[in-house]
């Protein structure tokens, strides 16, 4: 006779197998994202795909597709939108040029410290605007990660403001970027991050908008006589599924893969506030030029800026209450 303790284990794991795919039939999903494969936030979405095929004994895998593999980030969102791609990690930059709201995330000095800028993307305020995402732009957001706090690297010394003016400055494309370095006078300029080496060397561009891991890891500074050190915006990403993929899981499906993909981006997070003070030390210690800033240096950008985003992101105003409660 079976022993029932055994019975009743092999009864589970069929049921867990079950809930997960009817058996038969496993799934795997694709997720996709622009970073390189050594960059925390592709190693966080492969740590998500191991720990779900783990809970789900093999019935639910991810296949992760980093480098733009999958097409830029605007392409990437329309195969969500489709429900062509099932899962992606994309820049709330994405996100913004969709719904205005989201812009809010990139007011300059939002935040002091990297430290505010992760409290906020876990906020409540923050998690609220993921609420609308699947009726708005058919897409379902399970959470924030983020990168560092964004830093200046330039071709040029640096002493001024007035110093960028109509330099050709490196950004992501997205406008709330776009309209800061429109207010600072310097000519924003966007590219792929691929690109990004190469356009820096060779003068291709005078200066890039960057954060510290990727300044020090892909050596952005090598090619720098000033690393400006701002901190002047936050980079925050979201964890993306399919609203059409969404659809079609089932209520346990989807609470596991909530519960884990939160797991994992609130670990990019945690990542990014125990390694910022990192990475600025190995530039030190690099010799690189560093010139440290604060909101001063940009004059009266910041106020222009809220100026025209305060109305299209109407949620900046309950995001400054609670950076201003950290």
């Amino acid at each position: 006779m079976r022993h029932w303790g055994t019975i009743t284990a092999a009864f589970v794991a069929a049921a867990v197998v079950f809930a997960f795919g009817g058996g038969a039939m496993a799934k795997e999903f694709r997720l996709g994202l622009i970073t390189p494969p050594p960059h925390i936030w592709t190693k966080a979405a492969e740590a998500f795909g191991a720990d779900l095929a783990a809970e789900t004994e093999g019935a639910q895998t991810v296949a992760v597709f980093p480098s733009r593999q999958l097409g830029n980030e605007a392409e990437m969102m329309q195969l969500l939108q489709s429900g062509a791609l099932d899962m992606a990690f994309l820049t709330v930059a994405e996100v913004s040029n969709r719904v205005p709201n989201f812009g809010a995330f990139y007011a300059p000095y939002l935040v002091e410290t990297i430290d505010q800028a992760g409290a906020v993307l876990k906020s409540d305020v923050a998690l609220s605007l993921l609420e609308p995402l699947p009726r708005e732009i058919g897409v379902v957001g399970l959470g924030y990660g983020m990168a560092g706090l964004r830093q200046i690297v330039s071709r040029d010394t640096i002493e001024t403001v007035d110093d960028l003016v109509g330099k050709k400055l490196r950004i992501t494309p997205f406008e709330p970027i776009r309209d800061f370095y429109n207010l600072v006078g310097a000519a924003p300029t966007p590219m792929p991050l691929p690109a990004v080496y190469d356009a820096l060397a060779n003068g291709q561009v005078d200066a890039i908008d960057m954060d510290l891991e990727l300044i020090w890891k892909l050596k952005y500074y090598e090619h720098a006589d000033t690393v400006l050190i701002s901190d002047h915006m936050m980079f925050p990403m979201v964890g993306l599924v399919s609203a059409r993929v969404w659809g079609g899981l089932s209520e346990e499906e989807r609470a596991v893969i909530q519960r884990l993909m939160k797991k994992h981006l609130d670990g990019v997070i945690d990542s990014y506030v125990a390694l910022e003070a990192d990475f600025l030390a190995e530039l030190e210690k690099a010799e690189v030029p560093i010139k440290t800033v604060d909101r001063d240096f940009f004059a009266d950008v910041v106020t222009q800026w809220e100026e025209t985003w305060g109305e299209k992101a109407p949620v900046l105003d309950d995001l400054r209450t609670v950076a201003a409660g950290l």
